[in-house]
This record gives structure tokens, C-alpha cells and sequence, in this order.
């Protein structure tokens, strides 16, 4: 079973970034379709961006899309989330998650996940 730790959340201000970072126990890491979420107080856990295993093609919220990147650093067993131009309205605790397969926006497709960053944009 793979375990995944988030790093890297904070306070920023609006039009900042921030870059998250996912990383596995498993050394083979980048066969995992990798996912990010969010959850705002009082709200959904919601989609943000996915990644398809060994570096495939990506998918992102509308919300995100053109501001938010993500890429996998082998090397580390990692999969960032880089996050730019930021807005009051993306604060919100940030999870990453993890699964064999195509990556999907069902948060309950996803069999692992981290604990969560804290992410605050002040505006």
C-alpha cells in the first residue's frame, strides 16, 4: 500500500504561487495515475488537476485550467503541483491521491491518499 505526504501548502497572497509537492513510499511511483483535490470549509472535496501514469497527459478543472501546472519528478517519487497566479478562492486544504489506471475526477476512484496541505490566499 503506498503512502503519500504533501508538502509545501502556506499563506500567500493573491497573484503568488506556490508549488506542492506529492511523495510516495512506492519507488514506482510514476506508474500510479496521480490526482489533486481540494476541500474549502464547508464544502465538497473537488477536483483539481490529474496526471496519467508515467507522465501521460494531464486534465484540469476549469477553475485551474491556465494557472495551475502538474509534473512528476522520478527522481524523488514525487508529483508537483505548481500553482500560479493565486486567488483568495483557491484556499483550501490540498490532497493529493494515487491509483493503477487512467486518472479520473471521482475522488472515490482513488484508493490512497495524503493528508492534506493547508493552502491560504489572502487577498
Amino acid at each position: 500500500q503506498v503512502q503519500l505526504v504533501e508538502s509545501g501548502g502556506g499563506l500567500i497572497q493573491a497573484g503568488g504561487s506556490l508549488r506542492l509537492s506529492c511523495t510516495a513510499s512506492d519507488r514506482v511511483f510514476a506508474a500510479y495515475a496521480v490526482g489533486w483535490f481540494r476541500q474549502a470549509p464547508g464544502k465538497d472535496r473537488e477536483f483539481v488537476g490529474a496526471l496519467r501514469s508515467n507522465s501521460g497527459p494531464r486534465d484540469f478543472a476549469d477553475s485551474v485550467k491556465g494557472r495551475f501546472t502538474i509534473s512528476r519528478d522520478n527522481a524523488k517519487n514525487a508529483v508537483n503541483l505548481q500553482m500560479d497566479s493565486l486567488k483568495p478562492e483557491d484556499t483550501a486544504i490540498y490532497y493529493c491521491a494515487a491509483r493503477f489506471g487512467g486518472y479520473t475526477r471521482s475522488r472515490d476512484d482513488y484508493p490512497y491518499w495524503g493528508q492534506g496541505t493547508q493552502v491560504t490566499v489572502s487577498s
